[in-house]
Order: C-alpha cells, then structure tokens, then sequence
C-alpha cells in the first residue's frame, strides 16, 4: 500500500487541503492504486500548501501546490511512485533547503506524523523527555532546564528555569501550570501550528513542567480565533488520558498531572500573563500589578508557572536529550532554537526553526525569497505589532535576544512581517497607535488615553498642521506611555512609532494631493 501524506493544518485546508486529500482518494481507487492517505500537520512551507508527499525508496517526494484539478493528471504522470517528471514535483522533501538547513526541536514531527497518532508520537522521539524526568528528582529537572538557558519563547524571553525555580521553591497547597497560547501579534502562527501538528509535544511539556515544581492542575489558555487548534488538542488530551500519559500514577511513577484546555474571548491583553490569568479565573482580562509575580501568586493565588506554546514544546527535547546539548546552540544569551515565521509581503511564507544567531537578512531574502511583489524591502517588523520597524540597512542583524536589544529592537515571539518599498510608515505608525487603542484592557491612564491621543496627534502632523509642535508632542507622549503604563501593551505601543519616524522621517510629512477634496 502506497502512504500520501497531505496536511491538515488550518493554513492547508484554508488552501483546499481537504479537498485534494478527498479527491486523490478517489482517483487513485479510479486508477486501481492502493493508497492511504495521512492527515499530518504543515511541513511550514506555506506557499506550497497544499502539499502533498508520497513515501517511496528514496523519501517522502512532495508535490505543492496542488489544487483537486491537478489531482488526475498528477496521478496519470506517476505521482504515486514518486516520478520527477511534473511540473508541481519538489522531488524530496528533507532535501529542500528550507527543510534541509533547519535544526528543529519544536518541529521535531510536525508534518511527519498524524497529529493524533499516539504510536507516531512515540515512534517518532516522544515521551523520552518525560519518562527521564520521572526517574530523576523534581529539582534535577529544574536544573537541567536552568542549565539549558532556555528562555521564555512569548516575547519577554526571561529564563524558563529561573521560573520554574521560584514556583518550585514556594511553599503552598496548590500548584498550576499554565501554558498561554493567545497567539495574537501579527505575523505569528508558531504556536498554532504546534498545537494543530504535535499537540502531544505540548501535553509532555506541561506534565515535566508540573512534575519539576509540584503542580497537579494545568491549563492551555487557547485564542478563540483558533478553532481547529481548540479540536485537536481537545482530542489529543483526551487520548494522552486513554493511554495513561495524564491522570494518576503516570507511568507507575506515583505522579498525577492532568489538563484542561479553556478557550479565551479574543481580547489581545490576554496574551500578557496576568491578564490570561484573570481571565482564567472567570474575569474580565485585565494586566495585574506586580508584585506578586505569578510564579509567587498566580492562578486563584497559587504558584503558577506561565509559559507559551515554544517554550513548553522546547521541554522534551531539554529532558530527553540533556541541557547540555541544548545549550551548545545559539549564540551568547540567547541558547537553543527559535521557531522563526515569515509573513507579510514575502515571496515564501512559513516557519523556519533553528538556532539563534541566523541573520535577518538570510531569513528574509535566501529562505524568505525577497518580497512576494518583486520590489525591494523597505521595512521590517520583528516582535509584533508593538516591535520596531527596522530598515533594510539593518538586516544583517544578527537573530538573537541581545543583538536586537542592542540595536533598540525586539525579538519577541519570532514572528518577522516584511514590506516592501511601497508602504505608507506613517500609516503603519498610525496603525500602531490604533491598535493600541482598540486592545487596551483601559486599565492604566497612559495606555488607554495614550494611544487615543496618539492617533490624533498622527493625524495632524500627516495634514500638515503645525507638525513641528505635533512631533515634539508626540515623542512626548511616547515616552509617558513608555514610562508610564502597567504592562507592555502601552509600554512597548512606541516602539514602532518611534522606530518610524526616526527612519523614515519622510513619510510624516504633509503631502497634499493626498488630502480628500
């Protein structure tokens, strides 16, 4: 029996995977081939979806992009057993430079297995992470993942380990963990992709994470835009509990650990941990002060350890193979892999994961394929919709936490939006302010009268009214809302306008053909 792999990742089937995947059922019944078709998640070459790949002697050779028209006529030119001959033939997945020069840790099956095959998880490398932390002592696991240097993959990047340490060394009756997929800044989709195409990787991540600190109880905060996620991973924890992998005594170990999933209302602040902790708790999401910080006081009070999607999926890996292994990658602070996506205006969209310290310019341009219109880059937003804009001089910039702060930006999440050489950055800094108004839990002054003022003060320097006045107030205001708000939200909502306006100063001034009459 021939095995078809085609993807049933939200981006695929946005694209008419599903579609594909039933046709090429039928016409390979219609051509007398014996075939079985396997459903996994995205292989991360978006602008190939859907893709299709066929398991022969020499790798799975992949077919993309194809449409249910294709279908017939790549099965009459020998699809089926792998022929190069078609025009949609990549040849060998593994060998495609996108795929070939990744070094993937949270990737590791996505878009190799079914996402909800438990045997492929297993056979595939999963649960050697957690079997090996069960037979150690809960500190020893909080010291492996000190010593590894992970840090927190949701943007703040503040080490993995030191947390876990704090919420290990607090003394209570109740513990959490907390995973916060409220994947919401433009330009990332990581964490979606995670939990549509490895969803276990993320289960196993959360019960070390639970067994290192003394947690029993974990929740999976999942955006509500993200409805396919919600599916699998709902199935996925109620297989983990089937094959005894949640619940009590896991593994014979004497361990208990189970997991719920909860699904947020689409508000932006959830993102920021105490915000999705309130939220948790049936409250409207709103930034806490601190302190107490979570991992003293968190969930309903309790120790809690918070963690996004990344930085749990890095876990495993961190347990099964050693720290130590984990550590040699990257570059000075900033250790291990980053799961980078490429968005916007970009010739070839989609994940790449490897370790820091690959340049922009190289994930940009020789992975990225330049700008999807063909014109020059003019603009690059890593972090977020509340990152710095960077100039195209500058995207030899090192990927790494140190490097961009170095340089007055943000890593963030890893998401990286690309423009080219037609866009409007007083818009986009207009934008930035807009957005900031609109997401504002209201809870501090800067942040929610900040942002609205912002705007205005945007919209009269780009009419042309007094700009010189407007400028000087709107740096102004940048600074207070820097200085002044609770949380990121407002805190961070300057840095792309700032970055704006100190490199591309032109786009602020008053053009008055643009004017409506």
């Amino acid at each position: 029996m021939i095995t078809v792999y085609v993807s049933r990742d939200s981006a695929a089937t946005s694209v008419g995977a599903d579609e594909v995947a039933e046709t090429l059922a039928y016409e390979a019944s219609a051509a007398g081939q014996d075939i079985r078709v396997v459903r996994n998640g995205s292989r991360g070459m978006l602008w190939l979806e859907p893709l299709v790949e066929v398991v022969t002697e020499r790798g799975r050779v992949g077919y993309g992009p194809v449409s249910p028209d294709d279908v017939a006529g790549l099965v009459a030119a020998g699809m089926l057993e792998g022929a190069s001959a078609h025009a949609l033939c990549q040849g060998p997945v593994d060998d495609l430079p996108w795929m070939r020069d990744q070094q993937r840790l949270c990737l590791a099956r996505v878009g190799l297995t079914d996402p909800l095959s438990p045997q492929g998880y297993v056979a595939h490398g999963g649960l050697a992470g957690l079997r090996r932390a069960l037979g150690r002592a809960p500190s020893d696991v909080v010291t492996e993942v000190v010593e590894s240097g992970l840090r927190g993959r949701g943007g703040s990047g503040f080490p993995a380990g030191v947390k876990w340490r704090t919420v290990a060394d607090t003394d209570a009756d109740v513990k959490y963990v907390c995973c916060n997929a409220d994947e919401g800044d433009s330009g990332t989709f990581a964490d979606r992709m995670v939990l549509e195409g490895d969803p276990f990787v993320l289960i196993e991540g959360m019960t070390i994470a639970g067994y290192a600190v003394g947690a029993h109880e974990g929740y999976a905060y999942l955006r509500s835009e993200y409805p396919d996620a919600a599916q699998v991973l709902r199935q996925a924890i109620g297989i983990a509990r089937e094959c005894g992998w949640l619940g009590e005594n896991i593994f014979g170990s004497g361990f208990r650990f189970d997991l719920r999933l909860r699904i947020g209302a689409g508000a932006y602040i959830c993102g920021e941990e105490t915000s999705m902790l309130e939220s948790l708790e049936g409250k409207r999401g709103m930034v806490r002060a601190k302190p107490p910080i979570p991992a003293v006081a968190g969930l309903f009070g309790k120790p809690t350890v918070v963690n996004n999607v990344l930085t749990l999926a890095s876990v495993p890996a961190i347990l099964s193979d050693g720290g130590k292994a984990y550590a040699e990658l990257g570059v000075d602070r900033s250790r291990g892999t980053q799961v980078f996506q490429l968005a916007g205006n970009i010739a070839r969209g989609g994940v790449f994961e490897t370790a820091f310290g690959i340049s922009l310019a190289d994930l940009v341009q020789v992975y990225g394929g330049g700008t999807r219109s063909g014109r020059p880059v003019r603009a690059v937003q890593v972090g977020g919709p509340l990152g710095p804009y960077l100039p195209a001089s500058e995207m030899e910039l090192p990927m790494d936490y140190e490097a961009f702060a170095t340089a007055g930006a943000m890593l963030g999440h890893g998401g990286i939006v690309v423009f080219d050489d037609t866009v409007d950055m007083a818009r986009m800094a207009r934008h930035a302010m807009q957005f900031c108004a609109e997401e504002s839990c209201g809870k501090c002054t800067p942040c929610r009268i900040g942002a609205l003022r912002g705007v205005e003060v945007i919209d009269r320097i780009t009419a042309g009214k007094d700009p010189d006045a407007n400028l000087d107030l709107l740096n102004d205001l940048c600074e207070l809302m820097t200085d002044g708000s609770l949380c990121a939200m407002g805190g961070l909502t300057p840095n792309p306008v700032r970055s704006a306006l100190l490199h591309f100063p032109e786009d602020f001034t008053f053009r008055r053909e643009e004017v409506p009459r």
